[in-house]
């Protein structure tokens, strides 16, 4: 399972810190952080999302409110 955020898009409400620790407060930006991912493109990361943290990563992604966060299996297939 790989996340994909979208930092530019990120409003800063930090409900996905809240949600998963991958996610780290950048109050200096007033954005998300997230912890070991790399930049595939201008502001978006992704990261491979650990087996043991997958129900977290989904929630994560499931309360950004602009919907900076997207999840997808391991086809590739776009889960939320």
């Amino acid at each position: 399972m790989k996340i994909r955020y979208d930092r530019e898009t990120c409003i800063g409400m930090f409900q996905c810190v809240d949600e998963w620790d991958a996610f780290e407060k950048n109050l200096d930006d007033g954005k998300a952080d997230l912890d070991g991912a790399t930049e595939v493109e201008e502001q978006i990361f992704e990261v491979e999302v650990p087996e043991d943290a997958e129900l977290d990563a989904e929630f994560a992604a499931r309360v950004c409110p602009v919907d900076a966060i997207e999840l997808y299996d391991d086809d590739g297939e776009q889960v939320v």
